[in-house]
């Protein structure tokens, strides 16, 4: 009878406390829609959460008391709501959503992996939106990140402030991801720009300063973070079909081709769709280029999809499979024939034909626990075959996987830790025809704390890496920073971020020649290391309806070791003399720890978007000063650069960037504009010719050897740095179409960033875009 008594007496005591209890519900929609939204996740005191229904429609119980509701969801401004419950009371909470790209404050993924607003991260960040990708008629994402203030691509080498040279196809200090996961080659550890999915992106982040303590090695100088699009309520289709060609050069003598201009055409497809608890998009591009040089053309094609089930047994619980494809084959332009009428026409010595193919599958599962905590597994198989004629082939695989806890806690702190690791396997005729091995292994840990109108972030990094037998090397980094509203919309920031990157396959390995250049491995390099310190402060403004935010920031970089081409003689024994064959083949670049280098400078940014007296504007744009020198460089080093001086190799010291457009009923009008200051310093055998050791020219049929002839008087008489210009109309054929006219370089200036390498005359495209 006790016993019974007992049990009775507990029965009751639950069912008064469950009877006591509040319920929480709603209907979560699209503030300019109305249309509901699925799958939106809902935190209550960051301890407890639940997510909308196929309807829009969530419920949960809570007991009596207070509480803070957050509302989020990819692609909208977070939501906070303040409700006290009273016991047995039914409060319904319906909440609208908007898009955020219509708020003041941008959200941001990439500086702290996680949601947060732009004005709060405490470094540098940019961001570009799906609306200027569009607008400018890009097919190759390098395209529109060249338009970042402090950004400059140089044949695919991406280089942020001044942290990178010119070093094609090996290496890169700036990592690229696509949805928090790397996208660069195993073996050469470079960017594979065409392979992003352009006709499927939401933003593009792009950090500003190492980033190694969240992202690993190859975040030294910089991270660019591209975001996929995931389907909202209504399904979206989008067509878009492009055609354009090329004008002629402004020395018309020195165009290779006759009567017929040669073009280039594209077809890109998107559509995203919701199944219920099932998300799908699925995005293609085709794209042919005949090319303006002679020997330089391509055609590619891509197909990709991305899926995301939300579980209906397991609340919190999501899953998916993404995947991309590409096959691209040409011809390849690298070196000119002669700096006069020859800057379109490839050197005889140089017959480059391609034929490539990519693809990465990335499987992961992501739970968020009733506590509110978040579990996340991502992977990615990458997978680079390139073919060539030129008895140049590699082909390697990159997998990668990265588990991640995340809590948020009601006091506003997020606590970030997780584990990576890389394997790379390769085989390459260029690595000496045998199979590559390398893999790393990290764990990392960060803090993120608002108090107020104060934010702090710390973090910690630790990682292993190996190649081949050699002994593991290992580097744990760190990083801090800090934010502080000091006066209404006005936020100063201090940051300090370590990085390190390991030498890539190719850079230890290479063994090949391009034309009369040869390049050799170094098997002794070293993994570089560095940090970067800025501080900067932005204001964030409204002028009518337009919002918008301007940016300074003082920045200073330092490296050690820092990996760089050399060129040099490479011979395999000493001689007081060495015959012409043996010089020729022993003379050419390699990769070395060459020193200690620093880079200083001031990067000014103003950015916005909406309604500037009633008429929808964008502006993105910029100005950024560098002073990248060589700390301890030697005499005998200064004699193989062309201007002999501390100045690290191919950078500018002066870069700006423009970017506006508006629209006035269904006409849209934009123009961009992008200046950089004159190459100050390059490897001197690009301007001289090829020489014995004892200084004496090299001869080959009765005349001196150069790899790039006629180079030097080229930049003594173009030398000086350039502004171009681009210009871009738009008409709204219908509520759902619309036709543009895009026109790259209106001037028609002629232009190289890396030696030999002239850009593009001016273009004209027509593009057509369909949303359904």
């Amino acid at each position: 009878m006790k016993y019974i008594f007992t049990l009775f007496s507990f029965l009751a005591l639950y069912y008064i406390s469950t009877t006591q209890n509040a319920t929480l519900s709603g209907t979560v929609t699209d503030f300019k829609t109305k249309e509901t939204l699925v799958g939106v996740n809902i935190i209550i005191n960051t301890t407890k959460g639940v997510t909308t229904n196929e309807n829009g429609f969530y419920t949960i119980e809570l007991e009596p008391g207070d509480y803070s509701v957050d509302f989020k969801f990819i692609g909208y401004g977070e939501q906070k709501k303040k409700i006290k419950l009273k016991a047995n009371e039914k409060l319904v909470l319906n909440v609208k959503m908007e898009d955020e790209s219509k708020l003041l404050d941008e959200v941001v993924v990439s500086a702290g992996r996680f949601e947060q607003k732009l004005s709060d991260v405490t470094v540098s960040m940019e961001v570009i939106k799906a609306t200027m990708i569009e607008n400018t008629n890009t097919q190759n994402i390098e395209t529109v990140v060249q338009q970042v203030p402090g950004v400059m691509i140089m044949d695919e080498q991406a280089s942020i402030r001044g942290g990178s040279s010119y070093s094609y196809g090996a290496g890169s200090r700036v990592l690229m991801l696509v949805d928090d996961l790397p996208m660069i080659a195993g073996a050469s550890g470079d960017v594979k720009w065409n392979f992003a999915p352009v006709e499927n992106i939401e933003q593009i982040e792009v950090i500003k300063g190492a980033s190694s303590a969240l992202y690993g090695s190859s975040a030294l100088n910089g991270v660019i973070n591209v975001r996929t699009k995931f389907p909202k309520i209504t399904p979206e289709t989008k067509l878009i079909f492009s055609s354009g060609i090329y004008g002629d050069p402004k020395r018309t003598y020195a165009k290779p081709w006759g009567n017929v201009q040669p073009i280039f055409t594209g077809t890109q497809f998107f559509h995203s769709h919701m199944f219920g608890n099932f998300d799908l998009v699925v995005g293609g591009n085709v794209y042919a280029d005949n090319g303006y040089r002679q020997g330089d053309n391509e055609q590619r094609a891509r197909l990709n999809f991305n899926t995301r089930w939300r579980s209906k047994k397991v609340e919190g619980l999501t899953y998916g499979l993404n995947c991309n494809y590409m096959k691209w084959d040409g011809s390849k332009f690298f070196l000119w024939e002669n700096g006069d009428t020859g800057i379109y026409k490839i050197n005889g010595s140089y017959d480059h034909k391609f034929f490539n193919a990519r693809m990465n599958v990335d499987p992961y599962i992501t739970y968020y626990t009733p506590s509110g905590y978040r579990h996340s597994l991502r992977t990615r198989f990458f997978r680079t075959e390139n073919g060539n004629s030129t008895q140049q082939s590699s082909d390697d695989n990159f997998y990668f996987g990265e588990y991640q806890f995340q809590r948020q806690f009601n006091n506003e702190l997020t606590w970030t830790s997780g584990l990576t690791g890389t394997f790379i396997e390769s085989f390459a005729e260029i690595y000496g025809s045998k199979k590559h091995y390398g893999a790393s292994g990290a764990i990392y840990t960060q803090a993120d704390k608002k108090y107020k109108k104060l934010s702090v972030s710390l973090g910690a990094r630790w990682e292993t890496f190996r190649l081949e037998d050699e002994q593991a090397n290992s580097q744990p980094v760190c990083r801090a920073g800090i934010n502080y509203e000091i006066f209404d919309k006005t936020n100063i920031r201090a940051s300090f971020g370590q990085g390190f990157r390991y030498p890539a396959i190719a850079e230890k390995y290479i063994q090949t020649s391009v034309s009369a250049i040869n390049l050799f491995p170094n098997d002794t390099l070293k993994p570089e290391k560095g940090w970067s310190a800025e501080l900067g402060i932005k204001r964030s403004f409204k002028l009518s309806n337009w919002m918008a935010y301007f940016d300074v920031a003082g920045f200073w970089t330092e490296y050690r070791d820092m990996i760089e081409f050399s060129f040099g003689y490479h011979f395999p024994y000493q001689a007081t003399f060495y015959p012409p064959d043996t010089v020729f083949k022993y003379i050419g670049f390699k990769a070395y720890n060459i020193s200690n280098a620093q880079i200083t400078g001031i990067d000014v940014s103003v950015a916005g978007h909406g309604e500037l007296f009633g008429l929808p504007t964008s502006l993105m744009a910029g100005y950024t000063y560098t002073n990248p020198i060589d700390l301890n460089i030697k005499e005998e080093d200064k004699d193989l650069t062309t201007s002999r001086s501390r100045i690290l190799k191919y950078r500018f010291y002066h870069s700006a960037k423009f970017d506006f457009d508006i629209t006035w009923k269904d006409i849209t009008i934009g123009f961009s504009a992008n200046y950089f200051s004159a190459i100050i310093n390059i490897d001197k055998v690009f301007e001289d010719s090829l020489r014995f050791p004892n200084g004496n020219p090299i001869i080959y049929n009765g005349q001196p050897m150069y790899i790039l002839p006629g180079l030097k008087e080229y930049r003594d008489k173009n030398n000086t740095g350039k502004v171009t210009f681009d210009a871009r109309i738009g008409v709204d054929l219908t509520k759902n179409s619309r036709l543009s006219l895009v026109v790259r370089n209106v001037l028609n200036e002629e232009y190289m960033i890396r030696p030999g390498d002239i850009q593009p005359p001016r273009t004209f495209a027509l593009q057509y875009m369909l949303k359904l």
